[in-house]
């Protein structure tokens, strides 16, 4: 996808979240820097462990405090630091400019509330000028369910996860965000309904104009829906760049392994390649790359020595030798 130039909207610098305190904290934002510009969609990529979530959390200030602390760096939305806002302007930004989707929504929608009911309050919180009834409706047909009226009676428990789903976007989507944040949205869904569910969010970014931070640990999702990939790793972000290079011609190992890990339909020759291993303790991260105990080009100075950012044309990569893979 090719993404016009458009105002910066959000941007994150050295941003650093950790939890605990004392000689040890885990680390699991360790310094990450990303932009994100008005009606972009940008991929957060990596296993879980990475750093994503938290990533996401921090957006908005979500991270609680204690255990969390923010612990360096900058979130610059719209030109203002979130780390300063006060506490009605945070309240403000929450659900009104930055809006969640998360991957569970079984557990993230009030059981013992009927539809309607939950799209009142996000209504009722941001947009107090509309007609809540109307609005409603309207909402919870623009995500493409059948029988809004209907449905807006309904208790969570009575809907199928594809539709929880589309409730909660139509939750998010009450206050007219900017950003939207969708953390794993499709996880707990089937094949076909991960494909709808990422399929209207494209949609509805081109209708409302919004930009989206999509939260994913597969690569194979990002390829029809965004326009940029940041690859995160131990609580760094190890290669960004626009998706169609990332996809085609990927430079780190990391990112290199989490593409042979993606199902292919190519019969018997189509074999997917597992990463041994597992993602490091953010509280006892390895010297050096935090990847070389899994990384199949890992040398002597990638034990020892902790890659720096090298940049190449709109391409950001961190690691020692990624010029010669």
């Amino acid at each position: 996808m090719q993404s016009e130039e458009k105002n910066e909207l959000l941007r994150v610098n050295e941003l650093r979240v950790q939890f605990g305190r004392g000689e040890n904290p885990a680390r699991a934002v360790d310094g990450i820097s990303f932009d994100l510009r008005e009606g972009e969609t940008l991929a957060l990529v990596g296993e879980s462990g990475s750093g994503k979530s938290v990533t996401a959390l921090a957006l908005a200030r979500l991270v609680p405090q204690p255990p969390g602390r923010y612990a360096g760096g900058a979130i610059e939305y719209r030109g203002n630091d979130v780390l300063k806002l006060s506490a009605e302007n945070l309240r403000e930004l929450r659900g009104g400019e930055i809006a969640y989707i998360f991957q569970e929504p079984s557990s993230s929608l009030n059981p013992v509330m009927r539809v309607s009911e939950q799209l009142h309050e996000s209504l009722r919180l941001h947009r107090r000028d509309v007609d809540p009834e109307k609005e409603i409706v309207e909402l919870l047909k623009c995500v493409g369910l059948p029988d809004p009226q209907n449905v807006a009676r309904k208790y969570p428990h009575e809907l199928s996860g594809g539709m929880q789903q589309r409730v909660m976007i139509a939750m998010a989507l009450a206050s007219r965000p900017k950003l939207l944040v969708a953390d794993e949205p499709t996880t707990a869904l089937d094949v076909t309904v991960q494909a709808q569910i990422l399929t209207l969010l494209a949609s509805l970014q081109k209708q409302f104009g919004m930009a989206i931070l999509l939260i994913t640990h597969n690569l194979g999702l990002v390829a029809e829906v965004a326009h940029r990939v940041a690859v995160m790793y131990a609580g760094k972000i190890v290669e960004q760049g626009p998706v169609e290079k990332i996809l085609r011609d990927p430079r780190h190992p990391y990112t290199r392994a989490l593409l042979a890990a993606v199902p292919r339909l190519e019969g018997s020759q189509g074999t997917v390649q597992g990463i041994e291993g597992l993602v490091p303790d953010p509280r006892h991260l390895p010297p050096g790359c935090p990847f070389h105990p899994r990384c199949a080009f890992a040398r002597e100075k990638c034990k020892t020595d902790e890659p720096v950012w090298e940049t190449e044309n709109d391409r950001d990569v961190r690691c020692h030798f990624w010029r010669e893979l």
